[in-house]
């Protein structure tokens, strides 16, 4: 009898999922909506449609009957925490093994291979996250959008509106982002779009305009280029700290990056010198997606070695 592993990621804007066989390799796939809160009725009819939709998508691709399937082993990274939504993942999933933990493990997991390491994140929010040798972890960040999540993409766009505003009230320097804010939102100033935002609030919906931050850098707009090295520095000091509580002072791990923001060249390259600077460890691209990396973890959940492989990516 042929086994199947399962691995999930689940976000805040997104969930995605990966079928592979017992070689690894993978042969069904799936997408779904955002499954990352379960606190309300909304929210885990939400969960159950995300992760529900993945499933079905990916077991047909996957030639299996997403009602009686049963997998060897599953793992899914989940958005805001494991703790309240362990049941639910049971309850839409049959597998003789779980492994439901937050969406930086499998980050990590996919990131390094499986090997220890370090991983910054910064998509909507921003966390680093990391594992030595001996299994332990340590993460730094990840406070959300009112206490942290500095670096994160709701962080940029904050900060370019307060620039934004700055420059309109004449108590800051002048910027392009007021350009740019105005054009792309349509709206007539900067305190109108602050208004805007602030009574028809959406995370995702404000941090997708982060990208002005980096249209800006790119055409040397000095306001925006401060806020891409204030966004390394703020995450150089999580991966550091990560990196303290973890490793030696001379031992040299890979550090990686994922998410949004790092689509800005001038963040990556002032990361990449920033972390050299504090840690000597070098910065680069994961080796495999976080969802990769939940299917990685599966795969080991059952003591099977082999690492996934999507012919669809070569």
């Amino acid at each position: 009898m042929k086994s199947y592993y399962l691995g999930v990621d689940g976000g805040q804007s997104s969930t995605t999922a990966l079928i592979a066989d017992e070689t690894g390799r993978v042969i069904g796939r799936g997408r779904g909506g955002p499954c990352n809160h379960v606190s309300t009725v909304e929210g885990r009819e939400k969960f159950f449609s995300a992760v529900g939709s993945c499933l079905e998508q990916a077991c047909q691709q996957a030639g299996l009957d997403a009602s009686t399937v049963s997998f060897a082993a599953v793992c899914l990274g989940l958005s805001g925490g494991a703790e309240d939504k362990d049941a639910y993942a049971r309850e839409l999933i049959r597998s003789r093994r779980y492994k439901i933990t937050h969406d930086a493990e499998i980050a990590l997991a996919g990131a390094t291979a499986g090997e220890p390491g370090i991983v910054v994140i910064a998509g909507t929010g921003s966390i680093a996250f990391g594992w030595n040798a001996k299994n332990e972890t340590a993460r730094a960040g990840g406070w959300g959008y009112i206490f942290g999540d500095e670096g994160g993409a709701f962080d940029l766009t904050k900060r370019a509106l307060r620039a934004a505003l700055a420059f309109e009230e004449g108590w800051g320097p002048e910027t392009v982002l007021y350009r740019l804010l105005l054009a792309e939102t349509g709206a007539a100033s900067a305190n109108q779009l602050m208004r805007r935002w602030y009574s028809a609030f959406d995370r995702s919906a404000v941090a997708a305009f982060a990208e002005l931050v980096a249209r800006a850098a790119e055409g040397k707009d000095a306001v925006a280029l401060k806020i891409l090295d204030e966004a390394a520095e703020f995450l150089t000091w999580y991966i550091q700290g990560v990196y303290q509580r973890l490793f030696t002072a001379s031992e040299i791990v890979p550090v990686a990056h994922i998410g949004g923001v790092f689509q800005s060249a001038h963040l990556r390259e002032k990361l990449t010198q920033n972390v050299l600077l504090a840690i000597g460890c070098p910065v680069g691209a994961s080796r495999f997606s976080p969802v990769a990396g939940a299917l990685l973890e599966a795969l080991r959940l059952d003591g099977n070695r082999n690492q996934p492989f999507d012919p669809a990516e070569q």
